[in-house]
């Protein structure tokens, strides 16, 4: 009796809280593609609208926190989430004018601007 009421009086220590798996899907009502085109290499800038409105601690307030001047697969590094479920709702803030998209490369872009797109982006993955 002695070794229940002992049992009793301790604690035991809390277990870790259970993770919560949310499929991509729900995140993005279903969608898989983003309403503009997002290359992952995009740079990104912030509207002036969107820093006068107040976001939410929701994944779209966290894309917004973390999104001027980085590139599309620095955002989505950043808020941990999978690519696509990225470039799909920062399309939905570039089709509401929160979020520009800044081209990297076009079909007229000259041999230095692409490798210095390359230089970037290998900068960006070794400090990764």
């Amino acid at each position: 009796m002695a070794d229940d009421d002992s049992e009793l009086g301790q604690t035991r220590p809390a277990s870790p809280p259970a993770a919560r798996i949310v499929r991509p899907y729900a995140l993005t009502a279903g969608r898989t593609r983003p309403v503009v085109d997002l290359p992952m290499e995009a740079t990104l800038r912030l509207d002036t609208s969107a820093t006068r409105r107040a976001w939410g601690e929701d994944l779209q307030g966290r894309i917004i926190g973390v999104c001027d001047l980085r590139s599309v697969a620095e955002v989505s590094a950043l808020v941990r989430t999978p690519l696509g479920v990225t470039r799909v709702l920062l399309g939905d803030l570039v089709q509401q004018g929160y979020v520009h998209v800044q081209a990297t490369l076009t079909e007229n872009s000259t041999d230095d601007e692409r490798f210095d797109l390359l230089e970037r982006t290998l900068r960006g993955l070794r400090a990764l």
